[in-house]
């Protein structure tokens, strides 16, 4: 951008956030994610830096909070309630202790000690002690200003109304909602078509504003404290946290001292595997400088304080431009338009498209190239555009129109009744014979590694392949003919494709690629008893064939238009050709079972076949989705609840209520080691 597109830029932005900023701190009604104000923030904040010119007294950025509701009575603090600076990498983190040594004139290879804790994604409040006994509660507001909410508060059960010590004292912390009441309440309010709320912290602060006590106390909010802001001294933070457990306050109980800054990031791995098993929001950690002689040679900032900040999770959501539309074409025929974005990190990864699924999903959304859009991104699911920011436009936006040709082949493309999505009607184009390959030899499938899309382009280019069919055909001779295969890339691939003969029958079922039939329905599919016990490559078709449709309907989870289409497939004579291909090229069914995983096991010889596990608490080496995996690699089933029924419990670091029930019944506890040795 230029400087006249830049000052344009920021005063779009300015005007978005300042709309955001009304909805959640004066409507109580936020319109965004508080991830995507932080990245309209985080933009602000560079654009501004690179043209300081462009500040003005009236940008978020030079402002702490948001006005008070008018609802209730207004409070000044005490002193001004200054914020954390929000951090996003251990390499900020690292900045972060470079500052405050340098701040201190102290020597950098000289270690401070900080306090980690939770960042609580929760309602901040200041709370009022006389004599031991609770006296007000005091919202945050803009930081100097709050409301006073102390009618409500006292009807939270875990703020104490009588101190341990008969002290006149002054401390803040968070009130937030269990995500068990929260989903619990929007089921309530539901049911009577009252207010749903969009997250637990939202839920949170509008019963903390409920003019009506009673209402706020059929509610469960709770509280974690963390702060002693005047009445009771410290000499650490740590310290602090202990005495605040001492006066009868609670706290989250997962924070630690350490004594290198370096130390912070097996902390903040720890707490964000926890961060899904714990049954309240946190949105990443804490990091205090520990010492309190050294908290008050530091200070503060104008907006925030030095010897803190917040190092937050990677953002599931955040703004980005398009910068162009443009479809794929999939391997049946489907259009699907796809978003090239600037590129952005999200949940942990950089991101430059995103799907945009098929025409009317971008006339509901009404996303334009140029747009400044919100994308999703949470664990491995592909990012999606979830919103425009339409205030953001300058005018030069371009709406996308569909083609009524194929851009790959050029032919004409249709939409059936009853679908969303546009079709390419060749089914020879080239994109969809590349896409159909690429799946064959995709990872659950016949896992063939080294084939990527622009080596499967250059052995149709060389006129070595027609169809799957031909890949168990070619040899290292054939594949030096091919630009960018040498002697050993050549017998690597050829050594894959022999490997890969051999496959199970789900996997092969997936390999073919049959219309609306995904991993799950074809490991579906591979378990129809008689199907199993008598599967061959030499009656592989004609097995196949002798399901009917009302077979097929059966099957668990195949419903009408999913039968018809594996009906359809093995009665089409050209996929009966390209079968009796694979078989005749040297293609195996194995009798082995099919894991997600792409890993093999004999379940029928397993000794933890249909035993039952349940999980609970954090795993040190495996994922919870790796651990699921491996117990249904090994035959086992997987359930949610503990009863007497369960032959396993899993427990990691931190297990919930599962585990306590677990032991008053006696079942069978293993830990991550022992799990780990059975699936050996």
């Amino acid at each position: 951008m230029d400087k006249e597109q830049t000052k344009i830029r920021i005063a779009k932005i300015k005007e978005q956030m300042r709309d955001i900023d009304h909805a959640y701190f004066v409507l109580d009604k936020p319109i965004v994610s508080d991830a995507v104000r932080d990245s309209l923030k985080r933009e602000l904040i560079q654009l501004e830096k690179n043209f300081p010119e462009f500040i003005t007294k009236d940008s978020p950025t030079q402002r702490i909070g948001g006005k008070a509701l008018g609802k209730f009575k207004k409070v000044r603090h005490t002193s001004q309630r200054y914020s954390l600076e929000d951090v996003f990498s251990f390499e900020e983190v690292l900045d972060f202790d470079f500052r405050v040594k340098r701040f201190l004139r102290i020597p950098q290879d000289r270690k401070v000690a900080y306090t980690c804790e939770f960042k609580i994604d929760g309602v901040n409040m200041t709370y009022f002690y006389r004599h031991g006994l609770f006296v007000r509660a005091i919202t945050r507001g803009d930081g100097v200003v709050g409301e006073d909410v102390t009618n409500t508060v006292r009807t939270i059960l875990s703020v104490p109304l009588r101190l341990q010590r008969d002290i006149d004292i002054e401390v803040s912390g968070e009130v937030f909602m269990p995500r068990s009441s929260f989903i619990r309440l929007n089921q309530i309010n539901s049911q009577k078509n009252g207010q749903i709320f969009a997250n637990p912290r939202n839920a949170a602060a509008g019963t903390v504003r409920q003019l009506d006590a009673g209402v706020a106390s059929s509610r469960d909010l709770r509280a974690f404290f963390y702060t002693i802001n005047s009445g009771y001294k410290t000499l650490t933070q740590f310290a602090m946290l202990e005495a605040l457990q001492k006066l009868g306050f609670s706290v989250a109980k997962q924070y630690q001292q350490i004594d290198d800054i370096e130390q912070v990031n097996h902390f903040f791995t720890r707490s964000e595997k926890l961060r899904g098993q714990l049954d309240y929001d946190i949105d990443g950690i804490v990091i205090k400088v520990n010492d309190m002689s050294l908290q008050e040679r530091l200070g503060r900032t104008a907006k925030t304080v030095r010897w803190a900040v917040a190092y937050k999770f990677q953002a599931e959501e955040v703004t980005t431009i398009v910068q162009k539309i443009e479809l794929q074409v999939g391997r049946t025929g489907v259009l699907t338009p796809v978003a090239h974005l600037r590129p952005v990190c999200v949940a942990g990864s950089t991101i430059s498209r995103a799907t945009l699924h098929n025409e009317d999903e971008i006339k509901r959304l009404d996303v334009r190239i140029g747009d400044t859009v919100v994308i999703r991104k949470a664990g491995d699911i592909i990012p999606d555009i979830v919103k425009v920011l339409p205030k953001l436009r300058i005018g030069c936006e371009k709406k996308f129109v569909m083609p009524e040709d194929c851009p790959v082949c050029g032919s004409q493309i249709r939409r059936r009744s009853g679908e969303a999505a546009y079709r390419c009607a060749n089914k020879n184009c080239f994109a969809q014979n590349i896409e159909r390959f690429y799946h064959f030899v995709s990872r659950h499938a016949f896992a063939i590694g080294g084939l990527g899309r622009k080596n499967i382009s250059r052995l149709f280019d060389e006129g070595l392949v027609e169809d799957v069919g031909d890949i168990f055909t070619l040899t290292k001779d054939d594949l030096l003919l091919v630009d960018h295969f040498a002697e050993k890339s050549a017998a690597n691939l050829i050594q894959a494709i022999d490997r890969a003969k051999k496959i199970t029958l789900a996997k092969f079922i997936y390999a073919l690629g049959i219309m609306n039939v995904g991993e799950q329905t074809a490991i579906d599919l591979s378990e129809i008893s008689y199907l199993r016990c008598q599967i061959s490559d030499r009656n592989f078709i004609k097995l196949f064939q002798s399901l009917s449709l009302e077979k097929l309907s059966q099957v668990q989870d195949i419903g009408h238009i999913v039968a018809k289409s594996i009906h359809d497939y093995f009665h089409d004579g050209k996929n009966i050709t390209l079968i009796k291909k694979l078989f005749a090229n040297g293609v195996e069914i194995s009798n082995m079972q099919h894991s997600i995983s792409g890993e093999k096991v004999n379940v029928e010889k397993s000794k933890f076949k249909d035993k039952k596990f349940v999980l609970t608490g954090a795993l040190d080496n495996l994922t919870r989705d790796e651990a699921k995996d491996k117990i249904k690699q090994i035959g086992g089933d997987i359930l949610f609840s503990i009863s007497k029924n369960i032959d396993y419990v899993l427990v990691g670091e931190n297990p919930g209520a599962k585990y306590d029930k677990a032991l008053k019944l006696g079942l069978k506890i293993i830990n991550e080691k022992e799990f780990l040795e059975m699936a050996q």
